[in-house]
């Protein structure tokens, strides 16, 4: 637990710094691009904005993970990053149509695009991005985490094309480069934030986790010595790095105690090849039928018998 708090301190310390230099480098896109006329730096700064609300949303995020369990939040808020991170991907989707619509209309009516303050702005973009993403990549095993990590990872290849961009205009003259580019960022942006979004509905709709086949820990389970069957499976994320498992297991009609050792195993297994932490595990006896998912003993024989683990 005590290393759990700490590593939540250092990645907040991370985010705040992130924070504070993506705020300063909007400013800077935005004095520059309206100076220069140049969307490609307009569209980074709406790019940036998404970015910042992305850390913030995600440094709020890794405040309530941190906060422990209570009697009606038992498993504490550990999709609070979750969710975070789905908001940030739809913000970006909104943010990429507009730089869509505005390239658009740029190409239609050109405007002169001063290069030399696009290859500075940008020289300083790839910069700072670069080390935000740096900084972010330690911690980026949290899907909260790693959508602000792809975020920063993006810009940091987009500012490096609008730099190749502007000595591209630099060398040329061609002013459509400059909407070409914003073309590139809007698209290099939708596909980094629809992997964000098929990953964070999968955890919010309780899918099996991403990695994860029900058939390969049924087959793990039921390798155990005194697994007769298994059945009933589901598997689901409680975070991006938190999964839970409940399932009914058939056994023979032994007594409790020695039972007490197949579930040790089994827990075991799940830790160590899984990392599924979280079960919920039902014992019955070989004598039941099973009829719909529900247990249904079988008239004149002994009751099933349960042992639940969590």
């Amino acid at each position: 637990m005590h290393a759990h708090a700490h590593g939540d301190q250092r990645t907040s310390r991370i985010l705040r710094v992130s924070l504070l230099l993506t705020l300063a480098y909007i400013v800077l896109l935005v004095i520059s691009g309206i100076r220069a006329h140049s969307l490609a730096l307009l569209s980074e700064a709406g790019h940036n904005l998404s970015d910042f609300l992305a850390l913030l949303l995600s440094w709020v995020a890794v405040y309530f993970q941190s906060r422990p369990p209570s009697s009606t939040k038992t498993y504490g808020y550990q999709r609070t990053g979750v969710l975070a991170a789905f908001i940030n991907a739809l913000t970006l989707v909104a943010i990429a149509f507009l730089i869509f619509y505005e390239a658009g209309r740029r190409l239609y009516a050109p405007a002169p695009v001063q290069a030399g303050v696009l290859m500075v702005v940008a020289a300083i973009g790839m910069a700072v991005n670069g080390v935000i993403a740096v900084l972010l990549y330690r911690s980026s095993r949290d899907v909260n985490i790693r959508s602000a990590f792809i975020h920063m990872l993006g810009d940091t290849l987009s500012t490096a094309a609008v730099l190749i961009g502007g000595w591209g205009i630099l060398l040329t003259g061609e002013t459509w480069i400059d909407p070409a580019l914003s073309f590139g960022i809007g698209a290099l942006i939708l596909w980094s934030s629809f992997g964000i979004i098929r990953e964070t509905l999968n955890i919010l709709l309780e899918g099996t986790p991403s990695g994860m086949e029900l058939d390969h820990i049924a087959r793990e389970i039921g390798a155990i010595p005194g697994v007769l069957g298994v059945h009933d499976l589901h598997a689901w994320s409680l975070g991006s790095n938190s999964h839970a498992l409940s399932c009914h297991i058939q056994i023979a009609d032994i007594p409790p105690s020695e039972s007490e050792s197949i579930l040790r195993q089994v827990k075991e297994c799940l830790a160590a090849s899984f990392r599924i932490f979280h079960t919920t595990i039902q014992f019955e006896h070989a004598v039941c039928d099973v009829a719909h998912g529900c247990v249904v003993p079988v008239a004149g024989d002994a009751h099933s018998h349960e042992g639940h683990t969590h």
